[in-house]
């Protein structure tokens, strides 16, 4: 089964091709990075007008990459929510018109639900029941997926999710946007004797990072000249803070609840001293997809969907974003 995954939900327009839930045929990714740079963030207007620009040649190099038409296209699955409701009515309308002009099924899918299947597209598959950590730009998000369709959220963010931390880290930092990959380009071979305060919420499965940028602010202000030294030493020491708390908070709940995995998932999730720290402590095995799919991208919206549609669900043609929409 071949399914078109289409993917707006924030700064990225993405279109995919997916086989069976597990194959990649083509995943196509264009970028508004370098756009929102200038304004040291996304705008949200601007997102949804290159959104416009840039998706039908994106579909189109997707179907010639896959080397397929949309005659072999077996259904359309496309990111309802969360995100950006301006971009997500770009990606919602453009497969609306695909699924109806081919009397294809439409399956609406939530962007995080996809971010887990993302672990479904790389060896080895998930074993389940498996503890989802899903920690991106907006959300810090500890879910437990029993089986396909049901999950449970154990815990979020009070308040900053790690990728806005790390946005508003660089910045306190004098770092370029977007803040994660800036910090973690900074701290390549960098070791410090600085240290900052973790909260570790330890009734709970919360996350909360604002207090760890706030230090960091404090930090920055009582120096008077940092050096480039300084800085990179100071970067190491804000990610190390965050990388703590987000493994070892998973570890413990993955031991508490007896699950057999695992899984890291979201933009954050390509972070390299993330990515180390889980596979140097975790007790467990765990899966993290590669970097080109923890960043948004349609793959995973198609992967998500082939096991929607595997239990029967879809949806009609009136489908429509929710950018609010919760998950777990």
């Amino acid at each position: 089964m071949n399914i078109l995954g289409v993917e707006t939900s924030c700064d990225e327009t993405s279109v995919a091709i997916v086989r069976d839930g597990k194959d990649i045929l083509a995943n196509v990714i264009a970028s508004q990075v370098e756009v929102h740079a200038r304004y040291g963030g996304i705008v949200p207007e601007v997102a949804s007008r290159q959104h416009m620009l840039t998706m039908l040649p994106v579909a189109e190099k997707a179907l010639r990459d896959a080397g397929t038409g949309l005659e072999q296209i077996d259904a359309v699955a496309v990111t309802r929510g969360p995100g950006l409701a301006g971009s997500l009515i770009v990606g919602v309308s453009f497969a609306k018109s695909v699924a109806m002009a081919r009397g294809l099924p439409l399956i609406g899918i939530n962007h995080l639900e996809g971010h887990i299947y993302a672990n479904w597209l790389s060896s080895p598959q998930p074993e389940l029941p498996c503890l989802c950590l899903i920690v991106s730009g907006g959300h810090s998000d500890m879910i437990l997926m029993e089986n396909h369709g049901h999950f449970r959220k154990l815990g979020g963010t009070r308040d900053d999710a790690a990728g806005e931390a790390f946005d508003k880290g660089a910045r306190i930092l004098g770092l370029p946007y977007p803040g994660g990959p800036a910090i973690q380009d900074a701290t390549r071979g960098v070791t410090t004797s600085l240290s900052l305060p973790r909260a570790w919420l330890k009734e709970c499965d919360d996350f909360s990072f604002s207090g760890v940028k706030t230090a960091l602010l404090h930090m920055v202000e009582e120096k008077a000249t940092p050096s480039e030294q300084w800085i990179k030493e100071a970067a190491a020491a804000f990610q190390e803070a965050i990388v703590e708390v987000l493994v070892t908070k998973t570890i413990l709940a993955a031991k508490r609840l007896g699950v057999r995995q695992i899984l890291l998932a979201g933009g954050v999730a390509a972070n390299s001293a993330l990515r180390d720290h889980f596979m140097s402590n975790s007790p467990l095995p765990v899966l993290i997809p590669p970097p080109v799919l923890c960043t948004d991208n349609a793959a995973m919206i198609a992967s998500c969907a082939f096991f929607h549609l595997s239990n029967g669900k879809v949806d009609d043609s009136g489908l429509d974003v929710m950018p609010g929409l919760a998950f777990g």
